[in-house]
């Protein structure tokens, strides 16, 4: 590979889990950030804005701000511009996202609004973001219903589940297999592992794909992903880390970490060598 001139880190399970930091995260962060190494945080989550994360992870330690944060809800307001501009979206998330997406017409909640006769309230696109309260059976028979009448099906991301402190949690990509085999449809997808995420990531920091290391818990998402893209993938045993998935991922993983903390190690020994 190239000079490492980029650093992509997902934020869940790797800097941090329910936001606290993981042991040694705020630290490694910052070494990273004196040997003026270019950083992005690309992070899955849909709960929360870009400003909102950034204002949690400053308040933890974290020398971050706003602009190194790229999420799914950004990349998904990016993606709907370019390909569904104008379109009517229908939005199922767990979490106020809505700054995020800004320039994307989402309808009002549409729990009391007969779509089958009000046109103005069918949506041309269902959002899927991530899970939560919210995602009960009447919210997803609803956006089955819209599938089932021609709207496109857009979702953030995948994952199955995440870490938390109370272990792991279910996420939307369960709910979302469900409604692409109901609906006889196949999501588009905007956040990792979508290629079209990592590049934006890239082009944030001018780099290429062999002068970036993407650093991940998820080894199918964020390290093999990026691996395919010609990033370097650095798996972390923490977060939704777990043996099983390692054992059995679609390909290995460049390099394997205990943790973030011994990231700066790795990059002084080996990857910048």
């Amino acid at each position: 590979m190239d000079s490492v001139r980029a650093v992509l880190i997902d934020i869940d399970g790797v800097l941090t889990v329910s936001w606290k930091p993981l042991p040694g995260a705020v630290e490694a962060l910052r070494r990273i950030r004196d040997v003026d190494l270019g950083v992005v945080l690309l992070t899955n989550t849909t709960s929360r804005t870009r400003a909102s994360i950034a204002a949690t992870l400053g308040a933890a330690g974290f020398p971050v701000d706003a602009e190194d944060i790229l999420t799914a809800p950004a990349a998904t307001a990016a993606y709907l511009t370019d390909h569904h501009p104008g379109a009517r979206c229908s939005l199922l998330n767990s979490g106020d996202i809505r700054e995020d997406l800004a320039g994307v017409a989402l309808l009002l909640d549409d729990t009391e609004t007969d779509t089958e006769t009000d046109t103005d309230a069918v949506p041309d696109v269902v959002i899927v973001g991530g899970a939560g309260p919210e995602f009960d059976y009447a919210a997803l028979n609803r956006a089955f219903g819209h599938l089932q009448r021609g709207a496109r099906l857009v979702a953030m991301h995948r994952n199955l589940y995440w870490r938390t402190d109370r272990g792991l949690d279910l996420d939307s990509g369960a709910f979302l297999l469900g409604l692409e085999h109901a609906a006889r449809t196949r999501a588009e997808i905007t956040g990792k592992p979508a290629p079209a995420f990592f590049e934006a990531a890239l082009a944030r920091l001018g780099v290429g794909p062999g002068q970036a290391v993407m650093v991940g818990d998820d080894i199918e998402s964020d390290v093999l992903a990026a691996q395919r893209m010609g990033v370097t993938g650095v798996l972390v045993k923490t977060g939704k880390y777990l043996p099983e998935t390692h054992r059995a991922a679609s390909a290995r993983p460049d390099h394997v970490l205990d943790s973030v903390a011994d990231l700066p190690a790795l990059l002084d020994s080996v990857v910048r060598r």
